[in-house]
Order: structure tokens, then C-alpha cells, then sequence
């Protein structure tokens, strides 16, 4: 398989029809729930021979409410990733929001994130460069929803500036349009493709409402549920490389996104409906 995130620097861009899967929760809620998740989602990518990154945050620093649920925090998050590592024995990928954070999170995650709100952020994308080489891991940029496709290239290159190598995974998430609402133009997977680096898109967040959550009155975010899975389709029929998705057993009781995220028992259904997609394409 061309696309492996386990070896750090045999990452290239699949050739073949496969399909790198970084699905989990938004964000951690306990340890029991993670293994549920990273347990049933592994049995899928597995039967469908694929690789799988089980994806969740420990703390979500960025919400529209300081009433809202962040997570548990970095030290408890951090036990509960190792959890999920040796229990189900796959890889894990988190984000991180301070420098100070880069060195613990690379020990711990295979795959370390940027968020798009903060990839512009020198200091932080530099300190998780130099992590991440440490540790032998990779990156995973998210597009800000302000970017254009091709203004990734700084993102790149302020990395490889830093350690000489180029091991980012770039992330379409949508682009803001007008007010409360984002778009995703599936002509950005090419263009950011053309950079020299594998693409995913992560279809959930792709359908967010910024602070328009009704049930809330503007004080969390909003969403589009019914659209993640026409924003990951498309996006694999135009060539991206991974799909990062979000599931819960109660989809309506998640602590973070609720609105955007999948039911668990809906995950076999859309993956095998990307791989079809994405074997048709290949």
C-alpha cells in the first residue's frame, strides 16, 4: 500500500484505489466510549483492507461558548489516545492548539494536527514541525477557511524550512463564505495535490454552521449532518487521498458538533461507498 501512515516517510500519494481513513469522535468524552468507537471502525476498515487512524480531540479550544464541553484535557486525552493504541492497535491523530504542547502530543500520536484556525500560526506550525521529526511522525495541516488551496504551499514550506523534509498531509475543510455558513469546492483537492502532498477532507467539519446552532441560540456551532457524506463523496471522486470523518452511538448526544456529526451504525454503508467511488476514479 502507497499510502501508509505508520511509516513515516513512505507517505506518497496512493497510486491504487486505497483510501486512508482517520475517523473517530470529535472529541473525547471517556475511555470506554473511544474504544467502542477506534474497536468498530477498525472491524470496517479492516474487512474493506484499508488503513485506519483512530481521530479525536482532548480538548477543544476553539469553541463558541467558554460554557462549552472542551474534552478532558491533554494528560487525561493523552492516557486515553494510549489507550486506544494498545487496546485496539491502531494508530491515533490529535490536534493541538499551544507549542508547548507539540513534543508530549508527537510521543503519543502518530499523526499530529494543525487546526485550520491556527495554521497560519508560526510559532505553533514550527514547534509541531520539530515534534513531529523528533518523534518520526506526520502532519496533518488543515486548510484555513480562509486559504485558498494554493496559499498551502507556506504552510509546506514553513515545515520543511524548519526540518528539510516534507511529511504533511493537507486537509480541505471548507472555505468561509458570507456569514455562518462554509462552502467546499472540490477543485481545491487538485490544487493542493499539486503541492506535492497527499489531501484528505474532513467531510464533517466541511458542514459546519459557525455560531448558528439554533438550540443554542448562536452559542455553538451548527451543521449539516445530511451533508457529510455528499461533501466526502465528492471530494474522493475528485482525488482526495483520505476521508476524516466523525461518528457517535447517539449522534444527537455528542458533547462537541453534535450537528454535524454521523450515527456509528451509519460508517460501514459510507465507507464502502467511497471506496466504490474511489476505485471508479483510480
Amino acid at each position: 500500500m502507497t499510502f501508509n501512515p505508520n511509516n513515516y516517510m513512505n507517505y506518497q500519494p496512493a497510486k491504487d484505489d486505497s483510501l486512508l481513513c482517520m475517523m473517530g469522535l470529535n472529541v473525547l468524552e471517556d475511555e470506554g466510549l473511544a474504544i467502542e468507537v477506534a474497536t468498530h471502525l477498525k472491524k470496517i476498515c479492516d474487512d474493506l483492507g484499508l488503513p485506519y487512524v483512530f481521530k479525536a480531540s482532548f480538548d477543544k479550544a476553539n469553541r463558541s461558548s467558554i460554557k462549552s464541553f472542551r474534552g478532558p484535557g491533554e494528560t487525561e486525552g493523552l492516557k486515553i489516545l494510549e489507550a486506544v493504541k494498545s487496546k485496539v492497535g491502531v494508530p491515533v491523530i490529535t490536534d493541538i492548539h499551544t507549542p508547548e504542547q507539540a513534543d508530549r502530543v508527537a510521543e503519543v500520536c502518530d499523526i499530529v494536527q494543525i487546526p485550520a484556525f491556527l495554521v497560519r500560526q508560526t510559532d505553533l506550525v514550527t514547534a509541531i514541525a520539530k515534534a513531529a521529526q523528533k518523534h518520526k511522525r506526520l502532519i496533518h495541516a488543515k486548510k484555513a477557511q480562509f486559504l485558498a488551496p494554493w496559499d498551502c504551499k507556506n504552510i509546506i514550506d514553513k515545515i520543511v524550512e524548519v526540518t528539510g523534509e516534507n511529511t504533511v498531509i493537507l486537509c480541505e475543510r471548507g472555505t468561509s463564505f458570507g456569514y455562518n455558513n462554509l462552502i467546499v469546492d472540490p477543485l481545491a483537492i487538485p490544487e493542493m495535490k499539486k503541492l506535492g502532498c497527499p489531501v484528505s477532507v474532513d467531510a464533517t467539519h466541511a458542514v459546519q454552521l459557525p455560531g448558528a446552532d439554533p438550540r443554542t441560540q448562536g452559542a455553538s456551532t451548527g451543521g449539516r449532518r445530511d451533508g457529510v457524506a455528499i461533501v466526502a463523496k465528492s471530494c474522493v471522486a475528485a482525488g482526495a487521498d483520505a476521508v476524516f470523518l466523525e461518528f457517535h452511538p447517539e449522534p444527537d448526544s455528542a458533547k462537541c458538533d453534535a450537528p454535524c456529526c454521523l450515527a456509528l451504525d451509519d460508517a460501514e454503508k459510507l465507507v464502502k461507498t467511497l471506496v466504490n467511488i474511489k476505485k471508479a476514479v483510480s
